[in-house]
C-alpha cells in the first residue's frame, strides 16, 4: 500500500489520461491532486505552447526542471508533463517518498485523443514526428515507472479501477 505520506505520481505521453484519470484516482483514495502542467503555467504565467515559442525547447525543459525540483507537495497524485521523464534529476525527486506509475497508451488512441498535437505544448524537436517522440520516451517511462498500466481498451474509469487495486497492495 502506498503510505498517505506518499505521492502517486503518474507518467506518460500526452494524452494518456493522467490528469483525467489523477481527479478521479485523487477522488477515489482521498489525495490532494496537482497536475505539474497546470502547476507550470501558473507559475510562469503562461501556456507551455508560449514557453516553447518564446524561448524554445531547451528553456522548456530547464523551466520544467526548476518547477519540479520546487514541488515539495506530500501525500498527492501528481500527474506530470510528458516531457519531465527527460530530466534525471527531475525524476529522480519526484521518485522520493512516491510510487511511479506509468499510463502506456498505444499511438493511435494517442493520435485519436489528441488531434492537433502541435497546439498542446508538447516538448518536441520542430522536425520530430509524434511516431518519432513516442519512440523516443517510451523507454525513459519504462526506465522511471516503478508500475505500468497498459491502458488499451480501457476507459479512464477501468484506469483508475486498475489504479486504485496498484496503490492499495
Amino acid at each position: 500500500m502506498v503510505p498517505a505520506s506518499h505521492n502517486i505520481v503518474l507518467i506518460g505521453m500526452p494524452g494518456a489520461g493522467k490528469s483525467t484519470c489523477g481527479v478521479l484516482l485523487a477522488k477515489a483514495t482521498s489525495r490532494p491532486f496537482i497536475d505539474t502542467d497546470v502547476w507550470i503555467q501558473s507559475l510562469e504565467g503562461c501556456r507551455l505552447q508560449e514557453i516553447i515559442d518564446q524561448r524554445g525547447l531547451a528553456a522548456m525543459r530547464a523551466v520544467e526542471e526548476r518547477r519540479v525540483l520546487e514541488l515539495t507537495v506530500r501525500g498527492h497524485v501528481v500527474a506530470t508533463g510528458g516531457s519531465v521523464v527527460y530530466s534525471e534529476r527531475a525524476m529522480a525527486h519526484l521518485r522520493r517518498g512516491a510510487r511511479v506509475i506509468f499510463l502506456e497508451v498505444g499511438i493511435e488512441t494517442l493520435h485519436h485523443r489528441l488531434g492537433d498535437a502541435a497546439e498542446r505544448g508538447i516538448i518536441r524537436r520542430p522536425d520530430q514526428s509524434f511516431a518519432e517522440l513516442y519512440a523516443e520516451r517510451l523507454p525513459l517511462y519504462r526506465r522511471y515507472a516503478d508500475h505500468t498500466v497498459a491502458c488499451a481498451g480501457l476507459d479512464h474509469e477501468e484506469v483508475v479501477a486498475r489504479l486504485v487495486t496498484l496503490v492499495a497492495r
